[in-house]
């Protein structure tokens, strides 16, 4: 793991400095080079982590912000870098990549990771006040890699217009896919049903009619959030969590902060039986986006995932006139739910050669795979051929 020794370090003409963490950078200055579109490179957002101790010591996230000061002495460029002993919480997948390092004698762990933990949500990872340090930002985090001798460092969930700033440094690219539902200016949920086949506009009238029979359907921001609020989503959050992946990630400590501190950029939806709240879907809200993130419930109702998920976020998107709602990774079974397949990025600097050839041979084979696999999926997503 990164050693205090390097915590401040000559990049090119610029000095490069390592925080113990987001919550020891001023507030300001780290949402100023962040921009504040996306919620979750927020310091709040980032710092309720910390706090909470859903990263930090145990967790095998060590924060370690890379930041450069500007000429005005404050930050101009940072980046939200993590020390990793394993690779869960990622949702970009390189435990053969590790296998195939250890069995070739080497040490894959600890490595670098440049995210939003826990969070598939594509966004910026070289947090730029000023743009012209992007390169100087990525030099740093190589620095961070060769200097302490670690196998590789990995950025997730790149924001597009980033990819071109890695691939200039010469970081592998890989390519995935995420369902994404994109507004064309509908003006309600029935307008966006008229774009979709027949068949398909009335399977999802017939879900939404059961999924909701006999339940009332909240949506609680702002003032609005109460801690009872957060006690019943924990129970919520605890129950798919241990179906999913063994152990949740996150803290319940996270949720109050993050309701302290975003009220006005949550959107907890709860649906409630007889004034018991059963199933719940928390989301947080962008500049540009809704992103659903975690969902769980405490009695099986059908179709009500998709309810609380996929067509409340639809309502939302349109009342609040958002370009788009990203319902998190994987799932083909958005597809049917009007949510179109979008290419995902992300960046992998792996300094020893023999290693980056393999693993770039293995990524151009994987995303002819993943190109032809989105281009299947497009050609059957559900709305009308004639419109």
């Amino acid at each position: 793991m990164p050693t205090r020794s390097y915590s401040r370090f000559r990049v090119t003409e610029c000095v490069a400095r390592m925080a113990g963490g987001v919550a020891d950078v001023p507030r300001d200055q780290w949402d100023a080079c962040s921009g504040g579109g996306n919620p979750f490179m927020s310091w709040d957002f980032l710092g309720a982590l910390e706090r909470s101790g859903s990263v930090g010591p145990g967790t095998g996230w060590q924060p370690l912000p890379l930041v450069i000061d500007g000429a005005d002495g404050r930050i101009a460029a940072a980046a939200p870098l993590y020390g990793k002993t394993h690779s869960q919480g990622e949702y970009v997948f390189d435990h053969g990549w590790a296998d195939a390092w250890e069995r070739a004698g080497g040490q894959y762990y600890p490595k670098i990771q440049l995210a939003a933990p826990f969070s598939p949500v594509p966004g910026p990872r070289l947090l730029l006040r000023d743009p012209a340090l992007a390169p100087a930002l990525i030099a740093g985090i190589e620095a961070v890699v060769e200097r302490n001798d670690l196998s590789s460092a990995h950025a997730t969930f790149i924001d597009p217009a980033q990819v071109p700033l890695f691939e200039a440094a010469g970081w592998l690219i890989r390519e995935d896919s995420q369902f994404h539902w994109t507004n064309r200016g509908y003006r309600d949920f029935g307008d966006f049903l008229a774009t979709l086949s027949s068949a398909k506009r009335k399977n999802i009238r017939k879900e939404r009619e059961r999924a909701v029979e006999g339940l009332e359907i909240v949506h609680l921001t702002g003032s609005d959030l109460q801690e009872a609020h957060w006690d019943a989503f924990w129970r919520f959050y605890q129950d798919t969590g241990s179906r999913k992946w063994g152990r949740p990630y996150l803290t319940r400590s996270f949720f109050s902060m993050l309701g302290e501190s975003m009220a006005d950029r949550v959107l907890l939806m709860l649906a409630k039986r007889q004034g018991r709240p059963i199933a719940g879907a928390l989301n947080l809200i962008g500049d540009e986006a809704l992103y659903g993130r975690y969902w769980g419930c405490v009695e099986d109702v059908p179709h009500l995932h998709f309810e609380l998920c996929y067509y409340q976020a639809i309502d939302v998107a349109i009342a609040r006139g958002l370009a788009r709602v990203e319902a998190g990774a994987q799932g083909s079974h958005k597809l049917a739910r009007g949510y179109g397949p979008e290419p995902t990025y992300s960046a992998h600097f792996l300094p020893n050669p023999s290693f980056r050839r393999a693993v770039a041979d293995f990524l151009a084979a994987e995303r002819t795979g993943v190109q032809r696999d989105r281009i299947w999926l497009s050609e059957r997503a559900p709305f009308r051929k004639d419109g």
